[in-house]
């Protein structure tokens, strides 16, 4: 039997759906048993959450103040701690995971496998290579413990219709305090979360300056879209960096994704590869964007924009 363990990102209060797409990753491996892992601070609303969710077989809650901000320094030696009955130890190809995933991999003394799009067998996934051009396998060794990464964007959400054990962790190790939680800067919208949205309205350079990008905020909202950004926008001091979308960013899929004033570098493609729809509007005709969208729209974008927010109002 392979036992499957999943580092849930969470935000304090809510799952991150990140989650529910490692376990759909997870459940196909034959034979998973999975366990989703808490790391939490006052953790009991989380983990009861998790234990909603199908396919798995309990919950495990890490409850301590260490956990309070999410620290991946102090949260890898904790999964350290629980991993030996594992074979198998997956998180989100999220910021979170990231930065959590390649500390394990590491105190574990094994290679991660990264971004990880689809299972073939226990020990052998296929991952997305040079911004997505090339798809590769990857094929492990049975007598080691598998650190990966789950590619959100190529997995669907498990519903959550479960009733799953939970039980508590106690930890008996000594916590690094090398790394400490001084602050968390975020911007703040009621915009739908990047990475999550089903509709997202990106915009590029050729907005040119940040007030500019009032006009992408305006359609997000009328659309009740997520706002993304280019490399090339966020390079360019428009917009923050937690927009940007691509290889370097957030890989994302969405139902919809508008890239409006975006070239279509090889490394925004990668981001949105797997968007349902992909709508291009761009003065430039012979833009790159134009090869994958499925709807463009040669047009200068402060036209275009304006007339479409408005449509869309009328239509509402």
């Amino acid at each position: 039997m392979n036992k499957i363990l999943i580092i849930a990102e969470h935000d304090g209060n809510e799952i991150n759906s990140s989650t529910l797409k490692c376990v759909s990753c997870a459940k196909d491996i034959e034979s998973a048993n999975i366990d989703i892992v808490i790391c939490a601070q006052d953790g009991a609303n989380i983990t009861k959450a998790a234990s909603k969710i199908d396919h798995i077989n309990s919950v495990i809650l890490i409850d301590n103040e260490a956990n309070e901000n999410m620290i991946a320094a102090v949260i890898a030696p904790q999964i350290i701690s629980m991993s030996d009955e594992y074979t198998h130890i997956f998180g989100p190809s999220t910021t979170f995971g990231k930065d959590l995933m390649p500390r394990i991999a590491a105190l574990l003394n094994v290679n991660q496998i990264s971004d990880i799009m689809e299972v073939i067998n226990a020990y052998e996934f296929k991952r997305p290579i040079y911004a997505g051009n090339a798809i590769v396998s990857i094929k492990t060794s049975a007598d080691k413990k598998i650190v990966g990464t789950i590619r959100t964007a190529s997995f669907q959400d498990v519903q959550a219709n479960n009733s799953a054990e939970i039980h508590n962790h106690e930890i008996s190790i000594d916590l690094p305090t090398h790394t400490r939680f001084k602050s968390l800067q975020t911007g703040e919208s009621d915009r739908p979360d990047l990475q999550t949205a089903k509709k997202v309205v990106s915009g590029g350079r050729a907005l040119g300056s940040e007030a500019n990008f009032e006009i992408i905020y305006q359609l997000a909202d009328t659309m009740n879209a997520g706002a993304g950004a280019s490399r090339a926008a966020v390079d360019a001091g428009y917009v923050p960096n937690e927009m940007q979308v691509g290889q370097t960013g957030k890989i994302i899929a969405p139902d919809l994704y508008l890239a409006i004033g975006i070239s279509g570098a090889i490394q925004h493609l990668t981001g949105i590869k797997d968007a349902g729809t992909i709508v291009a509007i761009n003065k430039d005709e012979e833009a790159p964007i134009f090869e994958i969208a499925d709807i463009g729209l040669v047009g200068d974008l402060f036209d275009v924009i304006p007339e479409l927010e408005a449509e869309i109002k009328n239509q509402n």
